[in-house]
């Protein structure tokens, strides 16, 4: 099973599950525990209702903390598992791996914007880009081949093979 303690004693397993550093990951989960905290008050229920028992009473669930929590949803988005195989990794069920995924995706959105760390999709918006801090990358492009029609012409067809898996992209 996968705990953010056991995991961040291990620095290239724990980039190569969430894509961050720990350091990176523990200046996001401050931002994360806001938004948590904001969403689910501790007085309250899931549901919105106020607790008939106190605070850590009751059964205690497998992601117990913050931490676990975004460690959860983030090693669901780098690596993309069936619902399953997310469950086994943290010791779910399928059903509570679902409802953990689509409890924790919109915090994770949520923090991700007010960091200003989400994907730019406007082009006019990447000119007027500024990182919030000196050591953030100014700009990164990611793209996808797609595969076209093979042009007849051997000459078009060496203007547009790629040298990628024996294909012929598609130049956007």
């Amino acid at each position: 099973m996968v705990t953010y303690s056991k995991l961040r004693t291990n620095p290239k397993q724990f980039l190569a599950m969430t894509s961050l550093t720990v350091t990176e990951f523990d200046k996001l989960s401050h931002s994360f525990q806001r938004e948590y905290e904001q969403a689910y008050p501790a007085h309250l229920t899931q549901e919105g209702h106020p607790r008939e028992r106190g605070v850590g009473g009751g059964r205690t669930g497998q992601l117990e903390s913050v931490e676990e929590k975004l460690l959860f949803i983030l090693t669901y988005h780098k690596t993309y598992p069936t619902q399953t195989v997310q469950g086994q990794l943290f010791g779910l069920s399928q059903p509570h791996a679902n409802e953990w995924i689509h409890r924790l995706m919109p915090l994770l959105e949520k923090t991700l914007t007010r960091l200003n760390y989400t994907p730019m999709r406007d082009p006019q918006a990447v000119r007027k880009y500024r990182p919030l801090e000196q050591s953030a990358p100014l700009l990164m492009i990611d793209g996808t081949e797609r595969r076209r029609q093979r042009p007849k012409q051997a000459e078009k067809q060496r203007d547009f093979y790629s040298g990628k898996k024996k294909h012929t992209p598609k130049k956007i």
